[in-house]
């Protein structure tokens, strides 16, 4: 995951210690951590980290938000390249799927048990609802989709992907992270999916092949 250009032009220092607690918060969660085992690890001293933040739980908080930053920019850049709604649908949530692969049970655990950091992950996640509400919006008017309640689907969506973030999906279904956002990509786009036809034709499932209006009727007797 590549580090916001902005960061890494301002201070390639900082930006580059980012990059490594994310990566390193991401393998093995942070709860568990000091900042004197977090400078030993890291093989930087606690002042060079009090650069970032004023105290573990800061950091904490600014290394979840950078890692969601950077993922966003990520899923973004994927996305924007996609040519209509279903396809940006698509792009989504597996680059979403890809963006949280390297996370832990671990991080995830300790992402959810922090107030501070949950609320992070979760306003990212009612973001990506927001976003996908978007484009189903846009693929309806494209015709790509079918009439649907798009703020019903972009919350829904919102509350899964939250689910899976905190693991709750995973321990209910035994599904991995990446699995899970497969899955929910299947079922959005097989949900949304423009039907040929409106209605069933009610002669084309009749198996014998014959036409109802063809066959006399018996009169009771």
């Amino acid at each position: 995951m590549s580090t916001s250009r902005a960061e890494r032009t301002l201070n390639p220092r900082r930006a580059d210690l980012l990059d490594r607690l994310r990566d390193l918060f991401l393998a093995e969660g942070f709860a568990h951590f000091t900042l004197d085992d977090l400078a030993a690890r890291l093989r930087c001293s606690k002042s060079t980290l009090y650069t970032l933040a004023g105290s573990k739980d800061q950091l904490a908080v600014r290394v979840v938000a950078h890692y969601f930053k950077n993922a966003t920019e990520d899923i973004e850049r994927r996305t924007s390249v996609a040519e209509d709604a279903r396809e940006k649908v698509r792009a989504y949530l597996d680059s979403a799927a890809e963006a949280l692969r390297p996370a832990s049970r671990e991080f995830i655990n300790d992402m959810a048990a922090n107030l501070a950091t949950r609320a992070t992950y979760e306003a990212n996640a009612h973001a990506a609802g927001d976003r996908l509400r978007g484009f189903i919006t846009e693929g309806v008017r494209q015709g790509v989709f079918r009439e649907v309640h798009a703020g019903f689907v972009g919350e829904m969506v919102g509350r899964t992907i939250a689910g899976i973030q905190r693991g709750e999906i995973g321990e209910r279904t035994g599904l991995s992270d990446a699995a899970a956002f497969a899955a929910l990509s299947q079922f959005l786009l097989g949900g949304l999916a423009q039907d040929e036809k409106s209605e069933a034709d009610p002669f084309e499932a009749d198996p014998s092949g014959v036409d109802p209006s063809d066959v006399d009727t018996v009169e009771e007797k």
